[in-house]
C-alpha cells in the first residue's frame, strides 16, 4: 500500500479499464493506442492473465534460458522483450513504479479490485458496479467509447502533468573571466546578483537549490547541492539536482542571465504538455538554450544515458525525440543572453 501512495503522490498517470470477462477491455485499449501514440505519448499497458502467460515457443533458446532459471533479456531491431519469474515482486504498485520513468501514460487492463482510477466497461445485460473504488464512469456498449476515453484523457492528462511539483536550480562556479569576481557575486542595487535571480525564481517554483562550487553569502537561505563527480560541464549541476528530488520537475539556469523574468519563466512552464520531458528554447534559426530551461523529471533518464556513453555533451538532449524546442516569443529572447561585461561597467549601469 506505501508503493502506491508513493506513485499517487507523485501524480503518475495511471488510469484503468476495468469490467468483467467479455466487456471490452482489450479492445477499447486497442482502439485508443494509435490516437495516443500519433500525439506523441509514450505508453505503457499493464494487463494481468489468470491463466497464465504464454509468449515463447518450448525449444526456443530464449525458453530454454528461462526453463533453466534465467530472467531473459530479449532484443530485436524493433523490440525489446524481458521474461522474468515470479521470485522477484511483481505487485502492481511495484510494477508502476519501475515503468513510470520511461512513459508518459501507464493504462492498466482489469485490476478491479485495485484502488486505481478507473473506467468500467458494461458487458450485455450487466448493471453498473455497486463498490464504486475510485471509479470515475460506467461506459455502456450502446457508446462511442474510444471517443469518450479518448475525450476524457485529453482533459485529465494535462492536469495530472501539471500537477509535479516545479523545483528551481541555479547553476555556479566561482570562474573570473573577465570580471574581478564570480559573476553571482556582483552587486547591482545593494544585492549581489545571486540574489536576483532567487528572487525571479521564487514566484514561480516551490524549492530552490544552488548547485557548484563557490561562497554565498550566509544571509541567503537555499539548499546547496555538489555537482555529481566525475561529470564536467553543467550535465554535473543538472544531474545532481535531478537525483536529488527524483519526482520533481526543474527550471534549469545559470547565474549569470542579467535578463530573467518571471515572464520568461512562466512563458516555460506554460509550454509544459504530456509527452514533453523538456522545453529547450531554439533562439534563433539553431541556437538551442538547455540551461534556461524546463526539464520534466523523465528527463533524467535522458541525462544518465548521455553520462554513461561517458561524455558531457549535454547539447544532445535537444536531439531527443521527447525533448520539445520551441521558439520563444521575440520580446523574450533576451533572456538568455548571457552577463559579460565587466563589474564595474555593470555596477553603475
Amino acid at each position: 500500500m506505501q508503493d502506491t501512495i508513493e506513485w499517487q503522490k507523485n501524480n503518475i498517470p495511471v488510469l484503468a479499464v476495468a469490467g468483467n470477462s467479455g466487456s471490452g477491455k482489450t479492445t477499447l485499449i486497442e482502439k485508443v493506442l494509435p490516437h495516443l501514440v500519433n500525439r506523441g505519448l509514450r505508453v505503457a499497458v499493464i494487463k494481468h492473465d489468470v491463466h497464465g502467460l504464454n509468449v515463447d515457443h518450448p525449444g526456443k533458446d530464449s525458453a530454454r534460458l528461462f526453463e533453466a532459471g534465467a530472467d531473459v533479456y530479449l532484443s530485436g531491431p524493433d523490440e525489446t522483450f524481458l521474461r522474468r519469474h515470479s521470485y522477484q515482486s511483481s505487485s502492481l504498485s511495484t510494477t508502476i513504479s519501475q515503468l513510470a520513468p520511461m512513459y508518459d501514460l501507464i493504462m492498466v487492463e482489469g485490476f478491479k479490485q485495485s484502488p486505481l482510477r478507473k473506467v468500467w466497461l458494461l458487458g450485455e445485460g450487466e448493471k453498473p458496479p455497486i463498490e464504486k473504488n475510485n471509479l470515475i464512469h460506467v461506459l455502456e456498449r450502446n457508446v462511442d467509447r474510444a471517443a469518450w476515453l479518448l475525450g476524457y484523457i485529453d482533459k485529465w492528462l494535462p492536469r495530472q502533468w501539471h500537477q509535479t511539483q516545479v523545483f528551481g536550480a541555479i547553476l555556479i562556479d566561482d570562474k573570473r573571466t573577465d570580471m574581478r569576481q564570480a559573476k553571482y557575486l556582483i552587486e547591482v542595487n545593494g544585492r549581489v546578483w545571486l540574489e536576483h535571480i532567487i528572487e525571479q525564481l521564487k514566484d514561480v517554483v516551490d524549492e530552490i537549490v544552488i548547485i557548484g562550487t563557490g561562497d554565498i553569502a550566509s544571509h541567503i537561505s537555499a539548499v546547496r547541492l555538489p555537482e555529481v563527480p566525475d561529470l564536467s560541464g553543467p550535465l554535473s549541476g543538472i544531474l545532481a539536482a535531478m537525483r536529488w528530488a527524483p519526482y520533481k520537475s526543474w527550471l534549469m539556469c545559470t547565474c549569470d542571465l542579467p535578463h530573467l523574468s518571471t515572464d520568461v519563466l512562466r512563458w516555460l512552464l506554460n509550454a509544459r504538455a504530456p509527452g514533453h520531458w523538456g522545453v529547450l528554447p531554439r533562439i534563433g534559426k539553431e541556437a538551442v538554450e538547455p540551461l534556461l530551461a524546463y526539464y520534466d523529471w523523465r528527463a533524467a533518464r535522458i541525462f544518465e544515458d548521455i553520462a554513461a556513453q561517458g561524455g558531457c555533451k549535454q547539447s544532445l538532449i535537444a536531439q531527443h525525440e521527447k525533448i520539445s524546442t520551441p521558439n520563444p516569443p521575440v520580446e523574450l529572447t533576451s533572456a538568455w543572453a548571457k552577463l559579460s561585461i565587466p563589474e564595474d561597467k555593470y555596477s553603475n549601469s
